[in-house]
């Protein structure tokens, strides 16, 4: 494999790890439920997206061929990852779930 191709993979997997950890983090760390919710669908995309991405470059470069089961996999995942969330903070907000006094925007109390 050519040095920029393995540069590429690289730098697609560490981005990749990155998002994810900043997500796993986020869930972790985050105050509330809805502030939980936020970090990890919009890290799990990118880190998802990307790590796949790395995968397709690697393979295609290798001469295994292109594989179209990663790439539905990367449009899935972009698909359903804000439609679940939304789905989750909707009904958290029909189940009045408590937020913390830092949380901002409760456009439901009004």
């Amino acid at each position: 494999m050519e040095f920029v191709l393995e540069l590429v993979v690289a730098v697609l997997l560490i981005v990749g790890s990155g998002f994810a950890l900043v997500g796993a983090i986020g869930l972790a760390r985050l105050p509330d439920f809805f502030t939980r919710l936020h970090g990890p669908t919009k890290a799990s995309t990118m880190g998802v997206g990307s790590i796949v991405l790395a995968s397709i470059v690697f393979f295609v470069d290798q001469g295994k061929g292109f594989s179209l089961s990663e790439l539905l996999l990367m449009v899935f995942i972009v698909m359903t990852a804000p439609v679940s969330a939304n789905l989750l903070a909707k009904a958290a907000m029909h189940l009045q779930v408590r937020t913390t006094d830092d949380t901002r925007g409760n456009t439901w109390d009004q």
